[in-house]
Order: structure tokens, then sequence, then C-alpha cells
């Protein structure tokens, strides 16, 4: 890592059990008064979204609680429709990394809509017109980074774009173990093994710096010690905090550096298969790690080591590393197997000609320079 270039966000983090009640002040300090809601049905449901009113009072002026899994365009459309409407401020949302990257979506297109501009940064400063505020309530790590990835109809298929601009990385995060307390274990453990990712990413990344890999070194050992507990006993408040502290240091790795093939290929797992993203991160990332290994070899003995594991040299402990985060995988109780989550072996070589499209795959340490790579590693997948 001779060379590297790093550029900060300037963000509020707030972490810590019952953090929750900082947010009306948190927002009185930026200014902001009229505030859009971005979360899903249970929420709606399990009485959140009121308790969000609450602390917030009369800033709260619009809700869309449809939120549905990998951001359909028509829903962008619907909740920009309320923020237009409500002459909002700022976005919030509140979930996973659907609601978020929902907030993220409107809070890009509300400024276009009322500049009438492309709201794309030109500089890695520049700042929104409409803020995102982040409130995570699993691991997925979209609160840290300036991505989302929307699902639209390309050529009569559904496709998940994925969009990357410093102007939607949030500018107040709000990290509160005990709104993870009631994640279903599924969720727990995939939403985990999507944090991992980012760590196990983020640490081999072509645009790595010494910031991120420390963090995700980090994010590596908080995550594999906490989240077997949580997955089995999800009132551990303490292997839940330190869940979450592990999937924000992934989160901020991965803000800083260039995911690759693993996410790439989860995306079109995602946007045209309909395979749940932590779902997709449990079955491709031993594969990705392990057509990753040789060329890679020693920031993967790295994560091992991270990991708690030792061997006698650099492929060795890559090896060791992509099979222990699959042994992690089969314990916490994901599926391993593409077949298992309804993706047809004949549908393989489309999506692997999807997925050598992808930004991410191009960016991917080792070069992926055919779709025969792709199909290779979806087949051992398979």
């Amino acid at each position: 890592m001779a060379n590297f270039n790093y550029t900060t966000a300037a963000q509020q983090v707030i972490f810590g059990a019952g953090a929750l009640a900082q947010l009306g002040e948190a927002v009185a300090a930026f200014g902001w008064q009229r505030l859009l809601l971005c979360t899903i049905p249970r929420f709606q449901a399990a009485g959140l979204v009121e308790r969000l009113a609450n602390i917030l009072g009369g800033r709260l002026v619009a809700s869309y609680a449809q939120v549905q899994p990998h951001v359909p365009q028509e829903q962008v459309e619907a909740a920009l429709a309320l923020a237009v409407g409500h002459r909002v401020e700022a976005v919030i949302g509140l979930g996973g990394g659907s609601p978020i990257g929902m907030a993220k979506a409107v809070s890009l297109a509300l400024e276009e809509q009322r500049t009438g501009q492309p709201a794309r940064a030109r500089f890695p400063t520049d700042q929104p017109l409409a803020p995102v505020i982040a409130i995570p309530t699993t691991y997925a790590g979209s609160e840290m980074t300036p991505i989302y990835g929307v699902t639209r109809l390309v050529d009569g298929q559904p496709h998940k774009v994925t969009v990357t601009d410093a102007k939607v990385t949030p500018k107040l995060t709000l990290y509160d173990p005990e709104l993870t307390l009631a994640l279903p274990p599924q969720m727990t453990a995939s939403s985990g093994i999507n944090a991992l990712a980012h760590c196990v990413e983020a640490v081999y990344s072509v645009t790595r710096n010494p910031l991120s890999t420390a963090a995700a070194l980090q994010g590596v050992s908080a995550i594999t010690r906490s989240l077997p507990e949580a997955v089995a006993n999800g009132g551990n408040l303490a292997a839940r905090t330190e869940l979450l502290l592990g999937a924000y240091l992934a989160a901020a790795a991965i803000a800083t550096a260039k995911i690759g093939l693993h996410h790439g290929l989860c995306h079109v797992l995602g946007g045209t298969a309909g395979v749940p993203h932590g779902i997709a991160n449990g079955i491709m990332l031993p594969h990705a790690m392990r057509f990753n290994a040789d060329a890679v070899a020693p920031e993967l003995a790295a994560v091992a080591r991270a990991m708690g594991l030792a061997g006698n040299n650099d492929a060795e402990l890559a090896g060791q590393a992509a099979q222990t985060v699959a042994e992690l995988i089969g314990r916490i109780g994901l599926p391993q197997r593409l077949r298992d989550v309804g993706v047809a072996k004949a549908d393989l070589p489309r999506l692997a000609q999807l997925a050598l499209k992808s930004q991410a795959v191009q960016n991917n340490p080792k070069p992926v320079t055919s779709a025969a790579q792709t199909e290779t590693v979806f087949l051992a997948a398979w």
C-alpha cells in the first residue's frame, strides 16, 4: 500500500444503546425542520414510526413506509412525490440497506427536481441540498457509504443499478443496538455476513488505504466473534452491540474502498434473480474469496489472522479464511447454494453476462475480463 487516495466525509455518528432518544437534539442542531421518513411496513406496524414522530415532533412531515427490497424505481418516484409535496429538507432512512438506499435515491432526485440540474457531485466535498439521515436496524452498512442501488427495467428485465455519489453519504448516522434486538435470526445472519463481506472486500480493494484496512480487520474480529451469539440469542445486547460496532467499522471501511467481484455478483443475484442481498452474500462470499486468493493472498492472510487463525504462509491462511467463512455461514444457518434459493442453472450464463458489466466486478483486484470467469464463480456456488 505504497500509494493511496483518501477522502473523508463530513458526518456525525452517534453510537450506543438508547441513542435513538438523541435524534431530536441532533436534528435540531443541524437546523432541519421538515423531514421525510423512508422505512418498511414492519416498523409502521410495530409503532417505531410513531416513536420517531414523538421524538421529532412537528419536524416529521411525511412518511413512506412501504419500502421493498432492492429499491424499485417506482417506489423512489412515489417517495419523491411526498418529498416534493411536503417541501422536505432532509430524508431519513430507517431500517436496512433498502430504506437507507431509498432515502439516498430520494435525496438526489429531490435536488434534481428543485434545481433542474444533475445532482451528482463534481467534487468529493460537494454538499447535498436535501441531506440523508440514517438509522440502521440491520448490519448492512449503507449508513456510512456514498453508494446505493435502484432496481430499474433495462430491456424489459429488472436490473439493479448501483450509484456512487458523495452527496448521498448520510450527514447524520445514529446507531442504537436496542433497535436490532427484534431483528429475526435469519436477517441477523444475512446482514451480518453482508458486513463481513464489506470487511473482506475492503481489505483487498483496489482503492484500500491504511484507515480502511485497519477498520476492516477490526470489523472482521468483532463480527466473527459476535455473530453466532447474536443469531442464537437475539436478546443478548452485548453481542448485538459488538456486532453493530463491527458493522459500523465495515461500513466505514467500504465507504472509501471500492467493492469488487463479490458485491457485483450479489447485485446481479438481487436485482435480476430476486435473491435477498444478505442471502446472496452468504452464498457467494467464500467463492469470491477463493477466486481472488491467488491475487490477494497477503490480504486474505490478514483476514485469517483477524479471525484468530494461524498458518505456515499467506497462501495457506488465505485458504483457511475462505473455509472458515464458509463454515461460519453454515453454522448460522444461511443457505449455501444458489440452487437452494431458486436460481436455475440454465440462468447462470445470462447472470454472468450481466455481472461482467458491473463496475464493481471491473474494480476487482484480480482482473475479470470475460463472462466465463463470472460464470465459473456462479457455477461453484450453484
